[in-house]
Protein backbone atom coordinates (compact mmCIF):
# COMPACT_ATOMS: atom_id res chain seq x y z
CA UNK A 1 0.00 0.00 0.00
CA UNK A 2 1.13 3.60 -1.13
CA UNK A 3 -0.49 6.29 0.41
CA UNK A 4 0.42 9.69 -1.65
CA UNK A 5 0.24 13.12 0.34
CA UNK A 6 0.53 16.52 -1.99
CA UNK A 7 1.68 18.83 0.43
CA UNK A 8 3.09 22.23 0.54
CA UNK A 9 6.23 23.14 3.19
CA UNK A 10 4.81 25.19 5.82
CA UNK A 11 1.32 24.64 5.16
CA UNK A 12 -0.97 24.02 8.50
CA UNK A 13 -3.65 21.98 6.86
CA UNK A 14 -0.62 19.89 5.38
CA UNK A 15 0.73 19.20 8.75
CA UNK A 16 -2.62 18.39 10.44
CA UNK A 17 -2.78 15.66 8.10
CA UNK A 18 0.71 14.72 8.09
CA UNK A 19 0.33 14.42 11.93
CA UNK A 20 -2.91 12.23 11.39
CA UNK A 21 -0.48 9.79 8.77
CA UNK A 22 2.15 9.76 11.64
CA UNK A 23 -0.65 8.93 14.51
CA UNK A 24 -1.84 5.94 12.69
CA UNK A 25 1.81 4.87 11.48
CA UNK A 26 0.88 4.58 7.93
CA UNK A 27 3.82 5.31 5.71
CA UNK A 28 3.53 7.67 2.71
CA UNK A 29 5.17 9.04 -0.51
CA UNK A 30 5.46 12.72 -0.21
CA UNK A 31 5.00 15.20 -3.29
CA UNK A 32 6.04 18.82 -2.71
CA UNK A 33 4.05 21.24 -5.09
CA UNK A 34 5.67 24.98 -5.53
CA UNK A 35 4.18 27.63 -3.66
CA UNK A 36 2.54 29.12 -7.26
CA UNK A 37 -0.49 27.82 -7.81
CA UNK A 38 0.11 28.08 -11.16
CA UNK A 39 2.78 25.56 -11.18
CA UNK A 40 0.99 23.34 -9.28
CA UNK A 41 0.05 20.91 -12.72
CA UNK A 42 1.05 17.86 -11.08
CA UNK A 43 -1.31 17.91 -8.16
CA UNK A 44 -4.20 19.10 -10.39
CA UNK A 45 -4.40 16.46 -12.82
CA UNK A 46 -5.02 14.17 -9.44
CA UNK A 47 -7.34 16.17 -8.32
CA UNK A 48 -8.82 19.05 -10.41
CA UNK A 49 -8.02 21.56 -8.16
CA UNK A 50 -4.25 23.08 -6.70
CA UNK A 51 -4.99 23.42 -3.40
CA UNK A 52 -3.25 21.18 -0.78
CA UNK A 53 -3.21 18.61 0.99
CA UNK A 54 -4.81 16.08 -1.09
CA UNK A 55 -4.46 12.54 -0.99
CA UNK A 56 -4.28 9.47 -2.93
CA UNK A 57 -4.65 6.19 -1.76
CA UNK A 58 -4.94 3.41 -4.70
CA UNK A 59 -5.89 0.54 -2.36
CA UNK A 60 -9.39 2.11 -1.50
CA UNK A 61 -9.43 4.25 -4.79
CA UNK A 62 -9.24 7.61 -3.36
CA UNK A 63 -7.81 9.48 -6.68
CA UNK A 64 -7.08 12.84 -5.24
CA UNK A 65 -8.74 14.03 -1.93
CA UNK A 66 -8.97 17.45 -1.32
CA UNK A 67 -9.54 19.09 2.24
CA UNK A 68 -7.62 18.46 4.93
CA UNK A 69 -10.56 17.79 7.45
CA UNK A 70 -11.96 15.28 5.03
CA UNK A 71 -8.58 13.44 4.63
CA UNK A 72 -7.90 13.05 8.48
CA UNK A 73 -11.59 12.08 8.96
CA UNK A 74 -10.36 9.65 6.00
CA UNK A 75 -7.74 8.14 7.24
CA UNK A 76 -9.06 7.84 10.82
CA UNK A 77 -12.17 5.87 9.22
CA UNK A 78 -10.19 3.37 6.81
CA UNK A 79 -7.08 3.13 8.69
CA UNK A 80 -7.84 4.06 12.49
CA UNK A 81 -8.12 2.09 15.43
CA UNK A 82 -12.23 1.27 14.78
CA UNK A 83 -11.39 0.67 11.16
CA UNK A 84 -12.91 -2.59 9.63
CA UNK A 85 -10.97 -4.66 8.38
Amino acid sequence: MTLELYELEGCPYCAKVIDKLDALDLEYESHMVPRSHDERTEVKGVSGQTGVPVLVDPEHDVEGMPESDDIVAYLEETYGANASA
